[in-house]
């Protein structure tokens, strides 16, 4: 296993060598300055999320498909994943996972629109779409879609499934002591009561769950800054000044060269807010709207909150408690950074369980409606059942298997699905026109 371990790592350092770093980057940077950085209307998108779309079809709301999205990306990235990118990039990980996020939601919106705008109505009356249907319509490669939906069924069973139910009972085990094959099934009873039920189960439990966690995850990361208050500055600026410079081993943290906090930044980016991976647009297709364009700006927002808020928070409730207590991760793994920081309120290592345990879920939840599409698309309304069976199952198992080979696969997985969503995006760039505010 640990050879196995060490073969993927050593594919992903060349997957995600400079030449991916430069394709997702100038991939959001194109769209950014093509759509006239629609980033800009943000928060009317944000506005608009909370408003009905009754002329338009689709199966779910509005706020319900982006609590769909924000439920697959809020997940272990925010808080396990940060704390990786730090441990192995430096603090400079954080400022190219946050400029990731800035530019993707350019890329979300193109994205999430040419999925509205190849979606198609099933026999059944559902709506399904995403950049398998963009591949086979837009682009006319039904080889390119049906990789990009053979890698959506992968990355379901990766950075969906077994990377949260890892996450999940290895968070109850240092908590509480509980048995990781307890836990894990617990955790596939509970998440498929509401798999089976479909998008609307689905997105009626996203719809409520988000909204609490994530709350109450920024309320709890907001104590801390404020213990943190006097080191903020210098959080930011040595934030700011390693993602171009060379950073030493001083200070608490490991030493980090620029390509390598680049590396990790931008993969666990791409990890947290899925820019770019394709992922995000599934969920949009099923939206209520009659305009594309509307709901791709409601869309781009999960962006928005995954990694410009939320991602940043954790970044500088890390480096901020590094600088303030540099022993405090004595001992502890590169996934505990978080830990060692929520250790200075009381009780913080259980409201971190709590917060973890309940992203975790969501994903789950999440992300089994995207690899639930691309199982339709392959093989049909008799492929949906087996996938959902299998899912489960999945769920148990991750629960037992190791963490660091579980983000190695996924960080490989992602690669390899957002290659042929980023050729369309790049080639089918004439059919997404910049925003125009109408509402």
């Amino acid at each position: 296993m640990d050879a196995f371990y060490q073969f993927i790592k050593n594919i992903n350092q060349v997957v995600w060598g400079l030449p991916m770093i430069l394709l997702l980057l100038g991939t959001h940077a194109f769209y950014t300055i093509k759509l006239r950085f629609v980033q800009r209307f943000a928060f009317l998108g944000i506005r608009l999320s909370f408003k009905k779309d009754d002329a338009g079809e689709g199966d779910v709301s509005s706020f319900a498909s982006l609590a769909t999205i924000l439920a697959a990306t809020l997940g272990t990235g925010n808080i396990i994943g940060i704390s990786t990118a730090v441990a192995l990039g430096g603090p400079g990980a954080i400022f190219w996972c946050w400029i990731t996020g800035i530019f993707g939601m350019a890329t979300s919106y193109a994205e999430c629109y040419l999925s509205i705008k190849f979606r198609k109505k099933t026999s059944n009356g559902n709506y399904v779409g995403g950049p398998m249907y963009v591949l086979e319509q837009g682009l006319h490669s039904k080889s390119l879609a049906i990789i990009f939906s053979l890698c959506t069924l992968a990355a379901s069973f990766g950075v969906g499934c077994t990377t949260q139910a890892n996450s999940i009972t290895t968070t109850t085990s240092a908590t509480w002591n509980l048995s990781p094959s307890t836990v894990g099934f617990i955790t596939a009873i509970v998440c498929g009561l509401v798999i089976v039920g479909g998008v609307k189960s689905i997105s009626t439990v996203c719809t409520r769950l988000v909204p609490a966690m994530g709350l109450f995850y920024i309320i709890s990361c907001f104590i801390i800054l404020v213990i943190n208050r006097s080191f903020l500055l210098q959080a930011i600026r040595l934030i700011v000044s390693s993602a171009f410079t060379s950073h030493a081993a001083t200070g608490g943290f490991i030493g980090s060269t620029i390509i390598i906090a680049a590396r990790q930044g931008v993969a666990k980016g791409l990890f947290t807010n899925e820019a770019g991976l394709g992922s995000a647009a599934i969920a949009a297709a099923s939206a209520k709207t009659e305009d594309p364009s509307r709901q791709a700006l409601v869309s781009m927002t999960a962006t928005f909150w995954d990694t410009v808020i939320m991602c940043a928070i954790t970044g500088l409730v890390i480096v901020s408690n590094l600088l303030h207590f540099p022993d405090s991760t004595a001992g502890l793994s590169n996934a505990e950074l978080t830990t060692a920081a929520f250790a200075v309120i009381p009780f913080g290592k259980v409201l971190l369980s709590f917060s973890l345990i309940a992203f975790a879920i969501a994903t789950l939840i999440g992300w089994s409606f995207f690899g639930e599409s691309a199982a339709y698309y392959l093989f049909g309304d008799k492929g949906i059942q087996i996938y959902k069976i299998f899912y489960i199952v999945m769920i148990y198992i991750g629960a037992v298997l190791s963490l660091d080979l579980v983000w190695e696969l996924s960080d490989l997985v992602n690669a390899i699905m957002a290659i042929p969503n980023l050729i369309a995006l790049l080639l089918l760039y004439k059919l997404v026109p910049k925003y125009s505010k109408k509402t």
